[in-house]
């Protein structure tokens, strides 16, 4: 039977796609997780993915390498976009485009699978980096571009008929899309879609307001090498280690929010809410 490799969260997204491509192309899918530090429920994944007849689950904890090998270089580089954004969304994913194509090549799958939307960059990202690791070989299915389904009532529709689980806060109105990873949090749609608005304070994860920041300072020592961080406060870490405490510092102090409306690569504009708080101390100190 022929395999795909779908990027595979475990929510209801998805899993329609996850659903749907085995209608579809009558393939075996291949889920696979990478762990670089989001909010992720690995029993979840793994008991939706069976639900639906998935023998294969692949869960990588990635945080390490994604630290060292990709956000200290785009540090070390200063890359922002639109001059302020630290990009915590966008370097995630030429990792989890090669781990696809890696394991698409262990398993001999004909094609990878993401579930981005035809509307935003992630589609230029993913499908960049399956061209660049993949080749011709193996071929991309992007279900947004393809399939008729068109709103998330249909989306819910086709869950319902399908009988996958369908998360409570699915059902209502549209909720916010978000993204994260050890590097950052970013938050779009509902309120943030009215730029009149400003940002409620809900929805920030990992940073106080300034104004609840403490009133005295917090001194914190970085030491690099090759200009790379390597310590905190005197003491040695990890790469992962090292942001998890930064990220623990700076967001205590009001550090690192974000509140952008930018371009799209593919002509449209969006606001997004962004929070990287260790990274904003690590590009400053750097």
């Amino acid at each position: 039977m022929k395999k795909i490799v779908l990027a595979y969260s475990g929510g209801l997204d998805t899993s329609v796609i996850l659903r749907w491509l085995q209608e579809n192309y009558k393939a075996e899918i291949i889920a696979y997780t990478s762990d670089i530090g989001q909010v992720i429920n690995r029993k979840k994944i793994i008991k939706n993915a069976k639900r639906l007849g998935v023998k294969k689950i692949i869960i990588e904890n990635l945080k390490n390498i994604f630290v060292k090998d990709y956000v200290f270089p785009m540090v070390r580089a200063h890359a922002l976009y639109e001059g302020i954004y630290l990009l915590g969304t966008s370097i995630a994913r030429p990792l989890i485009a090669k781990r696809q194509i890696a394991v698409a090549k262990k398993y001999n799958a004909f094609a990878v699978s993401h579930g981005a939307t035809g509307k935003g960059n992630d589609q230029v990202r993913f499908e960049l980096g399956y061209a660049f690791f993949g080749g011709k070989k193996i071929r991309t299915i992007a279900p947004w571009r393809e399939w008729k389904l068109q709103s998330r009532a249909d989306l819910i529709e086709y869950a319902k008929k399908n009988k996958i689980p369908i998360p409570r806060d699915k059902k209502g109105a549209p909720p916010f899309s978000i993204d994260d990873n050890i590097f950052h949090t970013s938050t779009e749609g509902k309120i943030l879609e009215d730029p009149k608005k400003s940002a409620p304070e809900f929805i920030y994860q990992r940073t106080v307001s300034p104004e609840k920041a403490p009133n005295k300072k917090t001194k914190v020592k970085i030491k690099f090498k090759n200009s790379d961080p390597i310590a905190v406060n005197g003491k040695k870490l990890t790469p992962e280690k090292i942001l998890d405490k930064l990220n623990v510092l700076a967001g205590k102090n009001g550090i690192g929010r974000v509140d952008l409306v930018e371009n799209r690569f593919i002509g449209i504009k969006s606001r997004g809410v962004y929070e990287t708080p260790g990274g904003t101390l690590l590009y400053v100190a750097h």
